[in-house]
């Protein structure tokens, strides 16, 4: 039985990787929608300012420094939302970043960090969550792509990372919703790319500023997703149209989907060179901003 889920402006909503791009999108809709939000993420100055400005706009919100790839400073988010509101209703697991490189060329050092973030702050957030989503129902949101099931040249660790966030998110449904039939909703958002600052933050190997192919969608939409899947059952949404296209080339057409994903490689870079090839894989961005520019 499908659990029953508050509405949105009745709920508390914890957000990793709040200090931009789709988490800052989701945190600003849901707390103009009334929801109490927790936004947790690295950036302390950016938390700061969007917490600041949320409250002087009369809506609830705490934010947390945090580090998703460690478990303990995801307890301490847990602790910080029912501290200050009581609860925990829906928690989104979006922080993730991306690197832009061959796999033959990418550091083992780079890799093993993009996978603390990626996939185990998933891990590691989802199994916070749930004791607290557990105890009164609600939906447990995990971040993954168009690439948790396709594939896509020099951003092959961050395809791997997402499908690994898709085996264990399915998993876990499975164990929680079907095997323990426990009142948590558990959903996999697959947008496709997105017009987030996505590019500047990942650590760039190529010799050109990395890019997202166009066409990139509006990151409301995304966050539209992750507010109805907050508010209604649904295991799995997949956000653009080239989100759907590609999955489904993947899956039916493999071998003419990887000939066009070959041909992306142009698309992925700028003309210029690189500002800032290290990103923000072990530092802060700081960028508080929710699109590219």
């Amino acid at each position: 039985m499908s659990p029953k889920l508050k509405k949105l402006d009745e709920q508390v909503i914890v957000i990793t990787g709040a200090s931009s791009g789709i988490g800052l999108c989701t945190a600003e809709t849901a707390a103009r929608a009334g929801a109490k939000v927790v936004l947790a993420a690295r950036s302390e100055n950016a938390l700061r300012e969007i917490s600041d400005r949320l409250s002087a706009a009369a809506c609830q919100c705490a934010s947390v420094v945090c580090d998703v790839s460690d478990r303990q400073q995801l307890e301490k988010v847990a602790q910080e939302a029912t501290s200050r509101f009581g609860r925990i209703d829906t928690w989104v697991n979006n922080a993730g970043l991306a690197i832009y490189g061959r796999l033959d060329e990418v550091t083992d050092q780079d890799n093993r960090r993009l996978f603390d973030i990626n996939f185990w702050g998933v891990v590691y957030g989802s199994l916070v969550a749930l004791p607290y989503l557990k105890q009164n129902g609600g939906a447990l949101i995990n971040l993954g792509s168009e690439v948790s099931e396709a594939a896509v040249p020099m951003l092959g660790m961050y395809a791997a990372s997402k499908h690994a966030v898709k085996g264990f998110t399915d998993a876990l449904r499975i164990e929680i919703e079907r095997v323990d039939q426990a009142p948590v909703s558990i959903t996999l958002i697959q947008p496709t790319a997105v017009d987030t600052p996505f590019d500047e933050h990942g650590r760039n190997y190529m010799d050109k500023e990395a890019n997202l192919p166009t066409p990139m969608i509006d990151p409301q939409k995304v966050a539209d997703a992750i507010i109805s899947a907050a508010e209604k059952p649904i295991p799995n949404i997949k956000v653009g149209f080239m989100s759907k296209l590609n999955t489904f080339m993947a899956k039916n057409l493999p071998s003419l989907g990887e000939r066009m994903a070959a041909k992306q490689i142009p698309s992925l870079q700028r003309e210029e060179a690189p500002s800032h090839p290290e990103g923000t894989l072990f530092v802060p961005g700081e960028s508080g901003h929710v699109c590219t520019r």
